[in-house]
């Protein structure tokens, strides 16, 4: 890991833990409760590993606390101001794509901007997210495929698309060029698991975005 990926995995690390703390659950109860392995929970705790987007999404359901509250420092001020290339890196394609959480509001309904690139041949599948959720796409350069729940929708440069992000859904670079895309996400407040003994259901499953 360079510096930047370690200290994102430390922090977030802190975070869980502050978290599952405040709430006074075990280990085992937050692993259950997100659907994850103790040992992953561990790792992710202890900063050990970069987690997947997935991964981060299980737990912040179980904490009933948005994405952008694990990623972001405790401390939030009047203005938040994302420098460039500061952003958190929550996907990373296999061609060298990537997916950035640019800026992010906690009202407590989530608020998320991130900036795509996704490279030729890559394509991203992402599960349902919770009831309600919305998404804002707009491509900026490229052309791009967008699913959503078995739809199959065909962008490309400048062109834009609103969609449910409460069902199935996936973005694929159609042609021989990278695609470069913003993406706004809207999510009502988290439900949260409930109690400490919740099972490990989850209402957003394992997102990217």
């Amino acid at each position: 890991m360079d510096d930047e990926i370690t200290g994102l995995a430390v922090a977030i690390g802190a975070r869980v833990r502050s978290e599952r703390q405040a709430r006074q659950w075990t280990l085992d109860q937050l692993a259950d409760a997100a659907g994850v392995s103790r040992r992953m929970l561990v790792t992710v705790e202890q900063g050990g590993a970069n987690p997947s987007v997935g991964t981060l999404l299980k737990l912040s359901e179980a904490l009933g606390v948005g994405l952008p509250v694990l990623v972001e420092p405790p401390t939030r001020e009047t203005a938040t101001v994302t420098r460039a290339g500061a952003g958190a890196v929550l996907w990373s394609g296999d061609h060298g794509g990537r997916g950035v959480l640019v800026a992010s509001a906690t009202l407590p309904d989530a608020f998320e901007l991130w900036e795509w690139t996704v490279e030729a041949g890559e394509r991203h599948d992402s599960t349902p997210h919770a009831p309600g959720t919305r998404e804002l796409l707009h491509v900026l350069d490229g052309a791009l495929l967008v699913e959503v729940d078995g739809a199959v929708h065909e962008l490309t440069a400048g062109d834009a698309v609103a969609f449910a992000g409460d069902v199935a859904h996936a973005y694929a670079a159609t042609g021989r060029d990278r695609v470069r895309f913003t993406l706004a996400v809207y999510e009502p407040a988290a439900g949260g698991a409930g109690s400490a003994g919740a099972t490990g259901s989850t209402k957003r499953g394992a997102r990217d975005a």
